[in-house]
Order: C-alpha cells, then sequence, then structure tokens
C-alpha cells in the first residue's frame, strides 16, 4: 500500500498556510486543518477556498456535543464539500455524525485516543482500559456506526486493521520521518512502518511545516511511504 499523505496546516495565519500550500504544490494536494487555523486564521474559509481549487480538506474538529448538534455540524461541514471530519469516538456521536453527512462525499473519523496520550493518561482520563483496549473498543464502535474511518496511533494501525476491515480509512498522526523529532508524541512511527501496519492516511505536520524546505520534507516522506530512499 502506497497510502496517502495529508499535510497539516498547523500554523497561526492564513497568509502561513497558502504560503505553505503553495510550496508543496505538486508534491501534496490534501490538507488538513485544525483548531490552530480554524479558529485563528480564517481556516474554515481558506478550506472552502482549497476546496474550490481542487484540493482535498479534512476538517480535524473532533467533534462532540449532543445528538441534533454534532448532526447539524457535520451537515455544515459536508456542504463544503470536505474530504474528511473528525468527531470523538463515542458510539452516539458517531451515528449523529453519519446522519449529518448522508448523501454526500464526506468521510466521518473517529477519534480513538490521541497520540499525544500513553496508558498513564488513558488512566488518568477515567477508563478502566489501557490505550489499545480503549482504541480496540472505539474501532468496533466505529465500525458498528458505519463511519468511514477511524483515527488511531500508527502502533494501533494493524490492531484496528483486524477489526474494521479492509474498507475503513484508518488515518495516522504521530508520523515521524527518519531523523525527525517526536516532540509530544507519545505514540509514533515511520511513514513505511505505519503504512505496512494498516495505516491508509499519514498525517504530517511539523515534519514538512516547521522545515526550511518544506516541499523537499515532504518528497523525502513520499519516498518513505513508497520504500525508497531519497537520494
Amino acid at each position: 500500500m502506497t497510502g496517502t499523505l495529508i499535510v497539516a496546516l498547523d500554523v497561526d495565519s492564513r497568509r502561513e498556510a497558502e504560503s505553505l500550500v503553495s510550496a508543496l504544490d505538486g508534491t501534496a494536494d490534501f490538507f488538513k486543518i485544525g483548531y490552530q487555523l480554524f479558529y485563528g486564521g480564517d481556516g474554515f474559509a481558506l478550506g472552502k477556498d482549497l476546496l474550490r481549487a481542487g484540493k482535498r480538506v479534512f476538517f480535524d474538529l473532533k467533534l462532540l456535543d449532543i445528538d441534533n448538534t454534532v448532526e447539524r455540524g457535520v451537515a455544515a461541514i459536508a456542504g463544503t464539500g470536505a474530504t474528511m471530519l473528525t468527531v470523538h469516538a463515542y458510539p452516539q456521536c458517531m451515528r449523529a455524525a453519519v446522519k449529518g453527512a448522508a448523501g454526500t462525499g464526506l468521510t466521518i473519523l473517529g477519534v480513538s485516543v490521541l497520540t499525544s496520550m500513553d496508558d498513564n493518561d488513558v488512566a488518568e482520563a477515567g477508563f478502566a482500559r489501557d490505550t489499545a483496549g480503549l482504541v480496540s473498543l472505539r474501532a468496533g464502535q466505529a465500525r458498528a456506526a458505519g463511519i468511514g474511518g477511524l483515527v488511531c496511533s500508527p502502533l494501533e494501525a494493524e490492531m484496528v486493521r483486524s477489526i474494521v476491515g479492509p474498507g475503513m480509512a484508518i488515518v495516522t498522526p504521530g508520523i515521524r520521518p527518519a531523523g525527525a523529532a517526536a516532540g509530544d508524541q507519545k505514540r509514533i512511527l515511520g511513514p513505511a512502518e505505519a503504512l505496512a501496519a494498516g495505516a491508509s492516511h499519514l498525517v504530517v505536520g511539523r515534519p514538512i511545516t516547521a522545515s526550511a524546505d518544506p516541499a523537499e520534507a515532504a518528497r523525502r516522506i513520499v519516498a518513505e511511504m513508497h520504500g525508497h530512499a531519497f537520494a
């Protein structure tokens, strides 16, 4: 599996995001817009403009609320033509999101356990399971809810794939190419290893966006994804 690279536009302003998109032209056409840009940098409008320009957009908003609010919020995002949207992987929330996205091309992704969390963090949050056990539970619930995929760390990708089967997307942040710092991520793998484990989409932020040459960094990651050394 070659997989799909998604570049996380985790920057403060629309200008920075547009500069990155321009620099990555021809290398990446799929972009994630999360809280930082969505709320602080005109990210919603930027996302709609990127979609009109033929790019793919993943709104990483991790919705969680009462059913009606989730359903209507998802429907609003679906109306933009966005490719992917995250919700928290609680069964009720996922079922509401499926209703909101019905009849559209929006893929709903359930966020299982954040890649910045380990077993101690899961225990502190009050769950009577370890990280892998909680991800396993959420994967089964996501499949039952009928959503399009799951967000998990690459370390759980193989387990999740065995639960959800071949048809669902497995989107993995926590991707660190050779030589990159882990930062605040605790459950990480390299690009080729994540794909071999069953991931379909790799989300990469700082190793690209913080690079002096984002296009070069992205090309190196794509080469790793394809299993080739980058010359």
